[in-house]
């Protein structure tokens, strides 16, 4: 890994893959197909791009059931405890209607009401993601959203893998569907004859998931667009070198654009991780793609202090941070932006990808800066309330009216005037 000291301005930022001209138009062409052929759509697509032909888009009982029949018994108890984590720190997140009564009587709040129906996207090809079911669906469930739509593009032999669908029904999803791609956003957004359209849309995907899913936004709601993933290290003497490089190339095994960074006011620990990250590369099963992650965009930066190293972080806003220091507790203190943050050495990122509870679906690209992780308030919709007491109204109906005629607005003021004119 490059060492490097630091310069003015930092960032993971990359180019957020928008797609080109012509996955935009493939996109936007099975967008309008899906809307306009429904089913049929669906069908076709799964054939032509996962290699399966489908009489029933939905899963059945009788596939739930034999996923399970054929999967480790150990793994189902770790799944249930993994769920029972996650639903546990999501409940502390949920938020009640809340009111108060003025001075002058009116009453005021907020009215919190979870969606009705949300859309969640499980990736699917050569690996399976349970965690990313668990993540998506426990949320929304915490936040009390009726109805879960799972879509996930099914193999050859028109199957999903069998940790997904019992992932699934662990979380208590009631609809799965065989569809991937963008023709499963569509879906989702816009509905067929089997499928009901939803009004939000979650979870990770490829280049043309996250095209479909800036497609449909506006008609539906969507989670984020996210970009690879990143890791930041902070640490000091008192870290691992061996720990830390493990860490590093946690991320950088996920994709080729994935980001893992030190930072650190050591160059010993510098020179020792890196040395590390050379070692423990080799014999990877993703050898390649964590090399290649880690030439790109992997880096590190020795600092004059500790102090200067918090500000690196903050600059790079990343993803996820683990903090490998004395007395990291503290140092907490002065961290602005990451998506998660992993405080101590025994808080792998791992750790957070798949059990302590805390969601995985983190902000990327620097959006840390502004955006939080998936939360329950994503699935709930905030409603203002105003009951305006004629106290109030009589106090403050001639300032309110003034206000609207600032702005050139004569019905807005006579909306309000005639309740007075009526009265007296």
């Amino acid at each position: 890994m490059k060492i490097q000291s630091v310069t003015k301005e930092l960032s993971l930022k990359r180019s957020v893959d928008s797609g080109t001209d012509e996955q935009r138009i493939v996109v936007q062409h099975i967008i309008q197909t899906v809307q306009s052929q429904g089913d049929d759509a669906l069908r076709t697509y799964t054939k032509q791009f996962d290699g399966a032909e489908l009489e029933s888009l939905q899963v059945t009982q009788e596939e739930i059931d034999e996923a399970y029949s054929e999967f480790p018994e150990q793994m189902i108890k770790v799944i249930k405890e993994a769920r029972d984590n996650i639903f546990t720190f999501h409940q502390k997140q949920l938020r009640e209607t809340w009111t108060y009564t003025d001075s002058n009587g009116s009453v005021l709040g907020q009215k919190m009401t979870p969606l009705d129906s949300a859309g969640v996207y499980v990736p699917g090809g050569t690996a399976a993601y349970p965690s990313s079911v668990l993540m998506n669906v426990m949320p929304a469930k915490v936040a009390g959203v009726e109805r879960i739509v799972m879509v996930s593009p099914p193999g050859p032999d028109g199957r999903l893998p069998a940790g997904v669908l019992v992932a699934a029904e662990i979380a208590g999803v009631q609809e799965i569907y065989k569809v991937g791609g963008a023709q499963a956003i569509a879906a989702l957004a816009y509905g067929t004859e089997s499928i009901k359209p939803v009004d939000k849309i979650t979870g990770p995907g490829n280049i043309y998931v996250a095209l479909a899913k800036r497609e449909v936004f506006g008609d539906v709601d969507i989670d984020m667009i996210a970009g690879p993933s990143e890791i930041a290290v902070l640490a000091d003497e008192s870290a691992r070198p061996a720990e830390i490089a493990a860490d590093l190339l946690s991320q950088a095994e996920h994709d080729t654009r994935a980001s893992s960074v030190l930072v650190t006011p050591s160059r010993t620990l510098a020179e020792e991780t890196a040395a590390e990250v050379e070692k423990q590369l080799a014999g990877l099963p993703r050898e390649a793609i964590a090399r290649q992650a880690i030439d790109s965009y992997g880096a590190i930066y020795v600092t004059k202090n500790m102090k200067e190293a918090v500000g690196v972080i903050n600059q790079l806003a990343p993803e996820h941070l683990e903090v490998m220091t004395e007395n990291a507790m503290d140092i907490v203190e002065d961290i602005r932006h990451a998506g998660a943050i992993f405080v101590g050495r025994f808080s792998s990122e791992p750790i957070g990808d798949y059990f302590a509870g805390p969601n995985h679906v983190l902000p990327t690209n620097g959006t840390a800066r502004f955006s939080s992780p998936l939360n329950v308030d994503d699935f709930m919709k905030k409603s203002s309330l105003i009951m305006y007491s004629e106290q109030a109204f009589r106090e403050n109906a001639e300032k309110v009216a003034a206000f609207a005629r600032l702005e050139g607005l004569e019905a807005h003021a006579r909306a309000v005037e005639i309740r007075k004119e009526n009265d007296q």
